[in-house]
């Protein structure tokens, strides 16, 4: 039997032992000694949550303000521009005030990533975009933000009645996380009973497999791509395979856009709600869905602006480009940073009562799968992760025409040599078959699909 519908007011989190323990004093302990401030941080914005929206603007605005004077202070590139626009930080007293700043964007962070970082920063870490921008991205995150994306996805979990603790699979492909797996990461996952299975292969003996590490852990909690968990339902549907009665509580979903045929189908498999997330590795995490289907933006460290194809601001209701100020990138500032995504603000409370505002519909993401020359179907990111890298490319575009040819279509700063081309040939046939041809082109500028969007890894194959 199918569950009721999920609402604020019928969740409340039924802990074991153990997760009480994991989420009260294990985890606790991790953040401690990885000097983070997520779990005080996450008591605060589960109290600030309920804070009127007039209240919620006096923290940004406070916030905001002593954001900007510690940037004039210890980073070289806001100092140097504040000075040549005239801008002063103390004289900030709305926040409409931030629309004095210029736009942040990749070409800017790439000609200016040593003055963009803090002369106070400690612990930095180097980061790239997970590319489906289509533009590599290199930066750096300090303990703040991490310590605030912590804390902002902690909270989220928690509205739909799980916590840190539960089980949990996490579909995923990030070299970043993947890469990272050693024997303290794998010791603590299995402590905090979590199970990352890489997303980039999705052959019928890898779901196979998936599909029994579920039913084997009975996870509390699925987290992934929307395309990798949606793909993965449907091949449990077609062959017959109940996934229904595992007490699944909810699926969150992250990094690209979620269709509403994604959400039904895994919902439907799976037997549980889909919860949304917004968000970036670079911009920070933005946005969350809460049970009753807002999308609620963490106005606590982000302030989120719709601007229109001039650049100028866009009331709620108006589908923009979304532009994004961290404010807990102290380290490596983002503000005013274009992420390139389009998506529509909300002007209407959440019926959940939370004073958070809303996103009403992110429409920019979207990344395909591809089809190996033997049938294999994995994620698009196993293309561009062979991509992002390269400093030479600023841009690019993956066709994927047949199952014997892909197009790689790049915007570089140099011509290729023959030794780049022959490095990503070899990358791309090692994924799709050593059969497959690869016709790299180089080009001016990679347009935007017919319906304004973009999409950075197109499959022909994929979509019949």
């Amino acid at each position: 039997m199918n569950k009721p519908p999920v609402t604020s007011k019928n969740i409340k989190i039924t802990k074991s032992l153990y997760t009480a323990w994991i989420s009260g004093f294990f985890f606790p302990l991790h953040e401690k000694l990885k000097k983070h401030t997520s779990v005080i941080m996450r008591r605060q914005l589960e109290e600030s949550q309920w804070w009127d929206n007039a209240r919620l603007q006096d923290l940004q605005l406070t916030k905001l303000r002593d954001f900007l004077i510690h940037v004039q202070t210890h980073v070289l590139y806001y100092r140097h521009l504040f000075l040549e626009i005239g801008f002063d930080p103390a004289n900030v007293h709305s926040l409409a005030d931030l629309t004095r700043l210029p736009f942040l964007t990749k070409s800017v962070i790439r000609r200016n990533i040593g003055g963009l970082k803090s002369d106070s920063a400690r612990y930095l870490t180097r980061y790239n975009t997970g590319g489906s921008s289509g533009e590599p991205l290199v930066f750096f995150i300090g303990k703040g933000r991490t310590s605030h994306d912590i804390a902002a996805k902690w909270r989220a979990t928690r509205w739909w009645g799980v916590d840190i603790g539960d089980p949990e699979i996490v579909i995923w492909g990030s070299p970043i996380e993947l890469g990272a797996q050693d024997r303290l990461r794998n010791l603590r996952d299995r402590m905090m009973r979590t199970k990352l299975l890489p997303a980039f292969e999705m052959s019928e003996q890898k779901i196979d497999g998936f599909l029994a590490e579920i039913r084997a852990k009975r996870p509390r909690m699925l987290f992934g791509y929307p395309s990798a968990l949606s793909h993965i339902a449907r091949y449990a549907k077609t062959h017959g395979i109940r996934m229904d009665d595992l007490g699944i509580q909810a699926a969150f979903v992250t990094s690209e856009r979620l269709y509403d045929d994604q959400r039904q189908q895994i919902s439907t498999v799976f037997n549980c709600p889909v919860a949304n997330g917004y968000g970036g590795r670079d911009a920070g995490f933005i946005a969350h869905e809460c049970p009753e289907g807002g999308m609620h933006i963490s106005a606590e460290d982000i302030i989120v602006e719709i601007i229109d194809a001039q650049d100028n601001p866009l009331p709620p209701g108006e589908s923009g480009e979304i532009v994004v100020t961290n404010l807990a990138t102290h380290d490596f500032p983002f503000i005013r940073y274009k992420t390139g995504d389009m998506g529509i603000l909300h002007d209407k409370p959440c019926a959940c009562g939370r004073g958070l505002p809303l996103i009403r519909e992110i429409q920019g993401r979207s990344t395909d799968f591809v089809v190996a020359h033997d049938g294999t179907v994995m994620h698009g990111l196993a293309l561009i992760y062979i991509l992002r890298d390269l400093p030479q490319i600023e841009a690019f575009k993956i066709i994927q025409e047949s199952l014997n040819e892909t197009h790689i279509y790049l915007v570089t700063k140099t011509t290729l040599d023959q030794q780049v081309r022959l490095q990503i040939e070899r990358a791309f046939k090692a994924r799709l078959g050593h059969a497959v041809t690869i016709v790299i082109k180089q080009v001016a500028h990679i347009p935007a699909e017919k319906s304004g969007k973009f999409r950075y890894v197109v499959s022909k194959v994929a979509d019949r």
